[in-house]
């Protein structure tokens, strides 16, 4: 039985506040803007603007400098959302694992399509490494579209014979541009937040001609031989439930360290609302330790 406080999040979702990505996109990208700024950020939190490598991002010095970085990427479809909007997820998850945080504002579509974004992951990446920062003391995590950006940067990373970082952490990843997963139809009567015609149209901005199997741009289809260890939390209620399940697939089966943790009623990005939920701030706890324990060389 769903907590009061999740019923209030599923309510609140239902009324259709939230951005419509097969309608008009600049309306879709104001309705998220807008619901994003209702999600209260810590007042003692502070960001500063900057770029990393060339890329706009905020820092927030969430842990102690010499502690290592994490670098986090927003979700909203690759056609929406900011590293404003999500600063306070971002610095959350940030001083639960103990490091500074740098939150991307990656390069969105349908103007700058796939492999835009990856690169600019790439750029910040690599002006970390080049600040002298150790690769081990570095991690890169996103949520939904940043989730599916996130694990196909660190195949690049790989493919590019770069050091790779410490650990990744996915939550709620949308890392399969098919749009194609069972869970597509078979949690949508559960899913509050998205919905596959609102996400198919959005991947066909990011893609702009891409085939949608690319194992860049979907990394379910990618090799996920030689990463780092990933994390990926995921709630029972999404309909990305399936892109989750292939990437643990995939992974565990070539050899990579996957930690898979499906959340019973959680609804997409649940770890948004930790103001509010409990499992929220669980589920970041949780990955705090992960952190921690891959930087600590833990495996």
């Amino acid at each position: 039985m769903a907590s009061e406080a999740l019923q209030q999040v599923i309510a609140g979702m239902r009324e259709g506040n939230g951005p419509d990505f097969s309608g008009d996109l600049e309306e879709a990208r104001q309705d998220f803007d807008t619901l994003l700024a209702t999600l209260p950020v810590e007042a003692e939190l502070e960001f500063e603007a900057m770029k990393l490598g060339g890329v706009p991002a905020l820092h927030s010095k969430t842990g102690p400098a010499h502690s290592g970085a994490l670098i986090y990427l927003h979700g909203g479809a690759f056609v929406s959302g900011s590293a404003h909007g999500y600063r306070g997820l971002a610095a959350n998850i940030g001083k639960a694992a103990g490091l500074v945080t740098y939150a991307l504002d990656y390069r969105l579509a349908p103007e700058h399509p796939f492999p835009a974004a990856i690169d600019d992951v790439l750029a910040a990446y690599r002006a970390l490494l080049d600040s002298g920062m150790k690769p081990d003391r570095i991690a890169i995590a996103g949520d939904s579209a940043g989730g599916g950006l996130a694990l196909a940067a660190l195949a690049k990373i790989r493919d590019e014979g770069l050091a790779l970082p410490a650990a990744g952490y996915l939550l709620s990843p949308w890392a399969d541009m098919t749009c194609s997963s069972v869970t597509m139809a078979s949690k949508a009567a559960e899913d509050p937040a998205l919905d596959q015609a609102g996400l198919q149209v959005a991947a066909d901005h990011y893609l702009s001609g891409t085939p949608a199997d690319d194992p860049l741009a979907s990394p379910v289809y990618s090799d996920l031989s030689g990463l780092p260890p990933l994390l990926v939390q995921v709630g029972s209620a999404e309909i990305l439930l399936g892109d989750s399940l292939a990437i643990a697939a995939r992974a565990g089966s070539e050899g990579t360290h996957v930690q898979l943790e499906v959340w019973p009623e959680m609804v997409h990005v649940w770890q948004a609302f930790a103001f509010m939920l409990d499992e929220g701030q669980s589920a970041i706890h949780a990955a705090g330790q992960f952190l921690r324990g891959r930087l600590a060389g833990e495996h």
